[in-house]
């Protein structure tokens, strides 16, 4: 209250829900509904396996998720996202402005600007907050997805590293990369999630509160990813730990680029192991007690069991995992759009039993002109968010010609490369309009090439066949098979 008796409207942080309390009642309801009796199967499949993002409650409880403007807030510092010259006009910036007055304005000339990824701090004039900390987040571009990621850290950590500089108790994030620079929501919130994780795990002792103020649009992505970086509970870990990205960054947050990584062996030249224990835990023992460093063994030294033939099923899983995780980075980093514009696989509806389904057209995929590597990414890059739950897979051999038929050895390096996941839950491969010679070449790759993949694949002759296992009105049909099965004219 002012000493008129108006209610303020600045909102005290202290008086916030953390993120370790119920967010009402309907929170507690949500979240309960998303532990199911298939995620506690799921959870006790995981419990050998260890999170980067354990269960911390002491972390948990400094962290506020505030649907609201960050100008309002009543904490040491909040955060202004702006631009190279301090004179961006955004929601954020307008509003802090707003409240701050004129002298805020006549303060950041002085700065002489801030350049991308950097933090400067000005008084907070009339704001409740004492400080702003000002930060330029990048412009997005996906071909330079990886410089993009590297800024977007940086303003984060810089943050909250000036947070920590000057002893600040609570700080209020704004989401900095703003919706004019393009920056894709759910990418961006990962990386302010993880960072400011990190940042409290290792230099936050001194911090009491961090909250992140979003807006409508901005809070279901939050309230959706924020699970993965702070669960609530040992089980919530557990089960958020299939669905963390491939790149969770070092062990500050920052994106790590696989290309700047060098590793030196003691001695590269030696295949003798002077220690004598080839085990696994032994190895892992080796790199750290951190929850990070535990996710990596030694790699030089698990590549040269690989080549002596001793590496066990659980490490050659892991470097599986690994290469995996390499393919997903590249396929995350590079510009795929020219393959994207082919629509030769796409997501559409639910198959009759609720498995998402996806659409392969071949006479979409020109293979004799495309990059096959690059259509291999953007397969992974599609793909792996679809794989986490099962999915079934439709394939129009519709039309489809001598230049698009794909090469069984391209079939097998994908199956090769991609995760378990992949594997595991695809329930079904529907095979469209297939012709007498790829019945045959089927059963020889499902025969001889792979395993677990015959069972699941199933020919079918025309359209009213497909539909008794996916409703016509959850598949998105391109005209021209529409046409074909509909003239009847029989197989090629």
């Amino acid at each position: 209250m002012d000493p008129l008796g108006a209610r303020s409207q600045f909102v005290e942080v202290q008086n916030l829900p953390t993120w370790d309390q119920p967010q009402g009642v309907q929170d507690e309801v949500d979240r309960k509904s998303q532990l199911t009796e298939e995620d506690d199967q799921l959870a006790n499949q995981l419990n050998s396996l260890e999170s980067p993002f354990p269960f911390r409650q002491d972390i948990n409880s400094k962290i506020v998720l505030f649907n609201g403007d960050v100008a309002l807030l009543n904490c040491t510092a909040i955060v202004n996202t702006s631009n190279e010259t301090l004179t961006d006009k955004n929601p954020v910036s307008d509003s802090i402005h707003r409240y701050a007055g004129p002298e805020l304005r006549d303060e950041l000339l002085k700065l002489k600007g801030c350049r991308t990824g950097e933090a400067k701090m000005t008084e907070g004039f009339n704001l409740a907050a004492r400080f702003i900390i000002h930060t330029v987040g990048p412009k997005y571009k996906a071909k330079y997805r990886t410089a993009a990621e590297s800024s977007l850290y940086s303003c984060y950590r810089n943050v909250m590293q000036l947070s920590k500089e000057h002893a600040m108790a609570s700080v209020g994030l704004c989401v900095v990369s703003t919706v004019k620079r393009a920056y894709p929501l759910e990418d961006a919130t990962h990386i302010a999630l993880r960072t400011v994780r990190r940042f409290l795990e290792n230099h936050g002792e001194n911090i009491e509160t961090v909250v992140f103020a979003v807006s409508d649009v901005e809070e279901p992505v939050y309230r959706k990813l924020m699970p993965l970086y702070y669960p609530c509970s040992i089980k919530e870990e557990k089960i958020s730990l299939p669905f963390l990205p491939a790149d969770i960054g070092n062990a500050e947050g920052e994106p790590v680029v696989p290309e700047r990584q060098i590793r030196i062996a003691e001695k590269p030249g030696n295949l003798e192991d002077d220690s004598g224990d080839d085990s696994l835990d032994s190895d892992l023992g080796l790199v750290g007690s951190h929850a990070f460093a535990r996710m990596e063994g030694d790699v030089d030294k698990q590549r040269k069991l690989i080549l002596q033939g001793q590496m066990s099923e659980a490490a050659q899983h892991k470097q599986h995992q690994r290469n995996y995780n390499r393919w997903l980075c590249r396929a995350r980093a590079e510009d795929l759009s020219d393959i994207a514009a082919l629509k030769a696989l796409y997501q559409t509806g639910v198959d009759l039993c609720g498995r998402t389904v996806m659409v392969v057209v071949g006479r979409n995929i020109p293979v004799t002109i495309i990059d096959m590597e690059k259509a291999l990414l953007y397969f992974i890059h599609v793909m792996d968010h679809i794989t986490v739950k099962e999915y079934v897979m439709v394939y129009f051999h519709t039309l489809t010609a001598e230049h698009n038929h794909l090469d069984t050895d391209f079939l097998k390096k994908l199956y090769d490369i991609v995760d378990a996941k992949f594997k595991k839950n695809l329930r079904a491969f529907y095979f469209v309009h297939p012709t007498f010679r790829t019945k045959v070449s089927t059963w020889f790759f499902t025969t001889f090439s792979v395993s677990g993949l015959k069972e699941k694949v199933h020919h079918i002759e025309n359209l009213q066949q497909l539909f008794t296992c996916i409703l016509p009105e959850e598949i998105d049909i391109p005209p021209f098979v529409l046409e074909y099965d509909t003239r009847g004219t029989g197989l090629k």
